[in-house]
């Protein structure tokens, strides 16, 4: 035993970290995997979110490792979501642990629900189509262009292999031009990063792309960097206050680095609707759960 905890319990709990990392990668909702994980090895509700908190900061740092081409050029809008979503994290942290634990207790089904529901509305597959689409349509218009400029030079490339053409690369938007409710919205999501998380990801693109700042892939690593700044802000208030459950967020913590770390080249290989729907039956089962227990 360590710590009140079998070899096979902490065991388990690193498989549900790699299961919480891969599916935060693959659909932006950990916690609707870890978070149920810590409730089932008897961890109390806030203790269990404060722990899960430390746990998926492996998630934050394995997407931000694997992001380094989206963020290049970026650093200063970078380094302004790490700064809000330090902020936030702590604003949320400071609610989750002054507030009346039965707050949060009667608060977590609801939560779960709202991440549940907005995976099934998938506003990150939009984004990703919208983004295709936008891709392609830009790939045509720069081979047309190349085509016109170039007639005279078309007997020589019938004949002479040549490299596909490629539209220059789209770029974020200069954060003068960002309006200022993104700011507010960039905050919120900082803020229920730090007190719960669930879906945090998936809230955060929607408030980019709304916001038209930039191409898919570079927003999804910006949002990376906002949930990342939160948890470990959230982090470090946790462990001041003595709210973590160490084994338990350890154990969580590698297997979130590793299922973060190798779901890139697993889910070319699964339908994202299958990841998803799987994301979204967890969440039902987990808030009916929760809600026949707290109401």
């Amino acid at each position: 035993m360590i710590a009140g905890f079998s070899i096979t319990s902490l065991l388990l709990i690193l498989l549900a970290g790699i299961g919480a990392g891969f599916v935060g990668y693959a659909v932006g909702a950990s916690s609707l995997v870890s978070y149920p994980a810590l409730l089932a090895f008897g961890i109390p509700p806030v203790l269990a979110n404060a722990s899960n908190t430390v746990g998926v900061v492996g998630t934050g740092i394995g997407g931000v490792m694997g992001a380094r081409k989206e963020l290049k050029g970026q650093a200063v809008r970078s380094i302004t979501y790490v700064v809000i979503g330090a902020f936030g994290g702590v604003a949320g942290a400071f609610l989750l642990l002054k507030l009346d634990p039965s707050v949060f207790e009667f608060a977590a089904p609801v939560l779960i629900l709202l991440s549940s529901l907005i995976i099934v509305i998938n506003p990150r597959g939009r984004m990703q189509a919208k983004q295709a689409a936008a891709d392609a349509t830009a790939q045509l218009k720069h081979i047309e262009a190349t085509e016109a400029t170039e007639a005279t030079e078309a007997a020589k490339r019938a004949t002479t292999p040549t490299a596909p053409h490629r539209p220059p690369e789209q770029l974020v938007q200069p954060m003068s031009q960002d309006s200022w409710w993104v700011w507010l919205g960039v905050a919120a999501v900082a803020i229920y990063s730090g007190y719960f998380g669930a879906g945090a990801g998936t809230l955060a693109l929607a408030v980019l792309d709304a916001a038209k700042i930039g191409p898919f892939h570079k927003i999804n690593a910006l949002k990376t960097l906002i949930g990342t700044g939160a948890n470990i802000s959230a982090s470090v208030v946790f462990i001041i206050q003595g709210a973590v459950d160490w084994p338990a967020a350890i154990m969580l913590c590698i297997g979130c680095f590793i299922g973060g770390y190798i779901a890139p080249s697993i889910t070319r290989k699964i339908p994202a609707n299958i990841m998803r729907a799987a994301a979204v039956i967890a969440g039902i089962i987990l808030t009916i759960d929760l809600g026949l227990k707290t109401y």
